[in-house]
């Protein structure tokens, strides 16, 4: 089997004015040096991409989006395409983040379209699967997890696919405090990676990162990592601080 490089990636969500992104990712660059056997990815908000891709330039550090909008140009009043994020310095775009999904009318659909856009466009995509705490106590676990990425992978080939990076982040611990227990996290991850082997084949399936998502922290990622089939971590309010991202990716 192939080894797959852990990714440790960092959504700032809304938080963060430019000088603050450009501070804390200055601090980051220093901490972390030349750190070579993890990929690491920030994902600021689109106005502090720019001035933060001159900061992380010659160093490991790569840079994402929170979204993007599968139209290339056009009357989409605050829409940001995905050639407008290339050019500001992003490598990966995070697609269908479950707060995404729930505040703004996020689709398996529009997952499906953002992530051909992405693709097209030789951006990594990161797409975020994951089930809410309702859907995970009647059971529906795998369910939704199969609806979500059957339907978001849609009509797209394995060959296109290799890039691809999936998320899982259970709704019910995202900023809650909760985490899923190392076992339930594997559990989820080997489903995931079975999905993926059902539609799009072994090669796929054994070369495919998947991330965990939802309250990681310094101290749970070392005991998450261990995990078989967990690649690395989507990681919410702990990236925000350089020092506490430092020792998530450092595990």
């Amino acid at each position: 089997m192939e080894k797959r490089t852990p990714l440790i990636a960092g959504n700032w969500k809304m938080f963060k004015t430019c000088s603050q992104a450009v501070q804390t990712a200055r601090q980051l660059v220093k901490l972390i040096g030349t750190v070579s056997d993890v990929d690491v990815m920030i994902a600021p908000p689109f106005t502090a991409l720019e001035p933060v891709s001159h900061i992380i330039k010659q160093s490991p550090v790569a840079m994402g989006s929170q979204d993007i909008f599968w139209e290339p140009r056009g009357a989409f009043t605050g829409q940001i395409s995905a050639e407008m994020i290339v050019s500001a310095g992003c490598r990966y775009a995070i697609i269908g983040h479950s707060e995404r999904r729930q505040y703004f009318n996020e689709t398996d659909q529009t997952v499906n379209k953002k992530i051909a856009c992405a693709l097209n466009n030789y951006l990594i995509p990161i797409m975020c699967v994951g089930e809410s705490e309702h859907e995970r106590e009647a059971e529906k676990t795998f369910s939704v997890l199969d609806k979500q990425i059957k339907k978001g992978l849609e009509n797209l080939s394995s060959n296109k696919l290799q890039s691809l990076i999936i998320a899982y982040e259970p709704v019910w611990a995202i900023g809650t405090g909760k985490t899923a227990s190392t076992d339930q996290a594997q559990e989820v991850h080997q489903y995931i990676r079975g999905v993926i082997q059902k539609e799009s084949g072994n090669k796929l399936a054994a070369s495919i990162r998947i991330l965990y998502g939802g309250s990681v922290k310094p101290d749970n990622i070392a005991a998450l990592m261990s995990m078989p089939d967990v690649d690395g971590a989507l990681v919410g309010g702990a990236s925000l601080d350089a020092e506490t991202f430092q020792a998530i990716i450092q595990f």
